[in-house]
């Protein structure tokens, strides 16, 4: 199944960071206006370097070219570029339902105010959708609010995603460097999000194991698991038949949707190879499944990308991506509604004339 094939399909992201989705000439143009040095002016040349900082097979270092995406993003005009063009960029993949997450706090350097930062974003994906709507190729794009988990806990960030809600914010994550920094020191910020009712995922189950999810899941109440592709941990797999522990059970039974980022993954050392990654094994059995691409500038991908790599590796058919598709599309922070909309008029139709 190619790329172009899957081009054509629509598709739905959850877990795309919007600063490490940036075009790298717009990187090069914004850290011109903002004075901040780069290793590299040419576009292609910049890529390669991102890709091959990230390529480190961890964590800690596929985080590090992440400074020069934030030094682009810290005024109004810029954050609105960027989340315009990532709009176009979703509608130019065929994605016609994403979720962008950010942090606000990053974003302050030059003054910028934490409600204003997400307006900037807010009025970025507006213009972004109307353009793609225009040209044929509609999307809907909303954002969700990050707090850096080794920063300090705090609730500003939490509360401006309850206040924003009605103005495109989905929901609310935490992210940054994972081991060291368990999801319950951000516990009052997830109980503040249930108490009114709002939506959120957790980072967890990528560079640290089985705790972090236990946490992020039974302590915090996480809807969803960004990444959660650690949770393969708690599967024996040494008989004839996968085991399945407690944890795995709860998380698959429970149907916690798992942002998996297949490409992503093999740069921070989850896994050596595409075919030896965990999720093969975990859409066998039956775990709610979702295909993302985690940062697109940083791992040089796509989501048809994405797609073609896994269906490749684990003989995926058409069937087989759809039945992704939708269990991502049940899985947004989005109304009932509008999801089993999107599911019955685009995304079914779509894939039965691709089998046809």
């Amino acid at each position: 199944m190619s790329s172009e094939v899957l081009r054509g399909l629509p598709k739905v992201t959850l877990h795309d960071h919007l600063d490490g989705g940036l075009r790298p000439q717009t990187v090069i143009d914004l850290c011109r206006e903002n004075g901040h040095p780069l290793p590299t002016t040419d576009a292609g040349g910049l890529q390669e370097w991102i890709f091959t900082q990230c390529d480190a097979g961890n964590l800690v270092d596929y985080l590090k070219p992440f400074e020069l995406t934030v030094a682009a993003m810290q005024t109004p005009e810029q954050l609105a570029r960027v989340a315009h063009e990532f709009v176009l960029d979703m509608a130019a993949d065929g994605v016609v339902y994403a979720e962008t997450r950010w942090a606000p706090e990053l974003h302050q350097r030059r003054g910028l105010g934490l409600t204003e930062a997400v307006v900037a974003v807010r009025d970025g994906l507006a213009s972004g959708m109307a353009e793609a709507s225009v040209a044929g190729t509609p999307v809907v794009a909303r954002q969700l609010l990050v707090s850096m988990r080794h920063q300090e806990p705090t609730l500003a960030i939490a509360q401006l995603a309850i206040d924003l809600r009605d103005e495109g914010v989905a929901g609310f994550d935490i992210a940054g460097a994972e081991e060291g920094f368990p999801p319950s020191r951000h516990r009052e910020a997830f109980d503040l999000l249930k108490r009114n009712n709002a939506h959120f995922t957790i980072h967890a189950g990528e560079a640290f194991g089985l705790p972090s999810i236990w946490e992020a899941v039974q302590l915090c109440g996480a809807e969803r698991l960004g990444h959660g592709v650690r949770i393969v941990e708690d599967i024996d797999t040494s008989g004839e038949e996968p085991v399945l522990g407690r944890l795995a059970a709860y998380v698959r039974d429970a149907r916690i949707a798992l942002e998996l980022a297949p490409t992503s993954n093999l740069q921070t050392g989850i896994a050596p190879s595409m075919g030896e990654h965990p999720i093969g094994l975990l859409f066998e059995l039956g775990f709610r499944v979702t295909v993302n691409c985690d940062n697109r500038l940083m791992s040089h991908t796509t989501l048809s990308g994405e797609f073609a790599g896994v269906a490749q590796a684990f003989g995926w058919t058409l069937a087989d991506v759809e039945r992704c598709t939708i269990s991502a599309m049940h899985s947004a922070f989005w109304s009932h509604q509008e999801r089993e909309r999107l599911i019955t008029e685009v995304i079914r139709p779509a894939f039965a004339a691709e089998k046809n």
